[in-house]
């Protein structure tokens, strides 16, 4: 059968649909990127907020409407909190829960009767995630949240917490490197819980990935900034992991931090970055922010600016509060009205778009290794990819010879683009 694969959402529904999309080529399905084509569609949902419920109703019926004659599949968190309904109204053939998503191959396969010719099958050491373009792999390490912030549907859509074997997340790693891949990000839920459930820490695990692989590239998806052991930084002396994280701060009033339930304070979130930028070279740090939560004053909001502008951060997510159902934070009193969240979002990303050319102009006329993701544009004739800190670099690629992607060379920064929001580089020699 020919299958199409659509997902919304976080690093984890990624890794999720990688995993199905060899799952279902190693049984002789055959993946499709375009949606007529399809005999069957797989589409894992979100929930996060009230726009990513739109989007995946959306995707639903537009599935529907584009190819009525395929069979569909959801999963995802948006399925999972009101399977019922999505299933009658959205024209779903198979609703498979977040529980059982690591079987949805198999319970796809059972439940719609898929027959698929055995030479179909992926060859050994073919990559459906270079066939694609991709040259990073996202691995899902663990599943399901054992915290409650108030304004987390997540965590009721994805249940408790489940780790994945330390064995299971190596052979995976071990098995896309020796077909091509050079960099393997590390997603989950709660990334950081990780081990929560079987005796062990996060940190042990990226430390037996690092001597136990040989992937050039190591990275993590989120991770909650109370979740990192002490002895964290030194993993970084080992220049495969990459010294770049997603911390999500979601706010820097800690009234605000209280209602929302989070674990960690303003104070505790700035001392934490101190001493990432103290022990790891070239530290970068992306976050998040929820704008717009129940209550937020304008003293609590000019407090979340403040930080913000302390830290200094590479890039920051905005996201406008929308309460979602069964939330704790869906019954607070004081809603902020929208047209002061759209006032404020403007400004955070005013202000984030100024810290991020900030940071990239520190990055002027040093060199790193980049791992160069992308076929030459024809309108500007350059390549693109990203730092080991992860900065987006555009590259001159000119006087290059042959097929560059999914490589990594050594670029040159020497200036940053003309939309704000990358460096540009040149190629170094090899031998340089």
């Amino acid at each position: 059968m020919r299958v199409h694969l659509k997902t919304l959402g976080c690093r984890l529904n990624e890794a999720e649909l990688e995993s199905w999309s060899r799952d279902f080529q190693s049984r002789g399905h055959c993946i499709t990127d375009t949606l007529s084509d399809a005999d069957l569609v797989v589409i894992n949902t979100c929930a996060v907020t009230r726009e990513a419920v739109r989007k995946s109703r959306k995707l639903m019926r537009g599935v529907r409407r584009d190819n009525p004659a395929s069979k569909l599949v959801v999963s995802g968190c948006f399925a999972a909190l009101d399977p019922t309904q999505n299933a009658q109204t959205l024209g779903v053939d198979l609703l498979v829960g977040n529980h059982e998503k690591d079987r949805l191959v198999d319970i796809t396969s059972r439940e719609l009767d898929l027959h698929a010719m055995p030479e179909l099958a992926t060859l050994p050491g073919e990559n459906v995630l270079l066939a694609g373009g991709r040259q990073r792999a996202f691995i899902k390490v663990q599943d399901g949240c054992r915290y409650q912030c108030t304004f987390c549907v997540v965590t009721l859509a994805r249940g408790e917490e489940k780790s994945r074997s330390a064995g299971d997340i190596i052979n995976e790693i071990n098995t896309l490197h020796q077909q091509g891949i050079h960099e393997a990000v590390l997603s989950g839920v709660h990334l950081g819980g990780y081990g929560s459930d079987c005796g062990s820490d996060l940190g042990e695990l990226v430390a037996s990935i690092l001597a136990e692989t040989d992937i050039p590239r190591l990275r993590l998806g989120a991770v909650e900034p109370w979740d990192l052991p002490g002895n964290f930084w030194s993993l970084f002396r080992n220049p495969r992991f990459m010294p770049h994280l997603h911390l999500p701060l979601q706010s820097g009033s800690d009234q605000v931090l209280r209602r929302m339930a989070r674990r960690c304070k303003s104070d505790e979130f700035q001392r934490l970055v101190d001493r990432a930028r103290r022990e790891v070279p070239d530290f970068n740090l992306s976050t998040d922010i929820i704008v717009g939560f129940p209550g937020e004053t304008e003293e609590e909001w000019r407090q979340t600016l403040n930080l913000v502008e302390r830290i200094g951060f590479g890039h920051l997510h905005i996201f406008a509060y929308s309460p979602r159902p069964g939330t704790r934070a869906a019954s607070l009193s004081n809603p902020v009205p929208r047209e002061v969240i759209r006032a404020r979002s403007r400004q955070l990303h005013e202000i984030g778009k100024r810290m991020k050319r900030e940071v990239l102009r520190r990055y002027i006329g040093r060199r790193f290794a980049v791992l160069i993701e992308g076929a030459p544009s024809v309108k500007n004739d350059l390549l693109a990819g990203y730092t080991p800190n992860f900065l987006r670099v555009f590259i001159d690629n000119r006087d290059a010879t042959g097929n560059l992607s999914n490589c990594i060379r050594e670029v040159r920064c020497r200036e940053i683009s003309a939309g704000g929001d990358a460096l540009v580089g040149e190629l170094l020699p090899e031998n340089d």
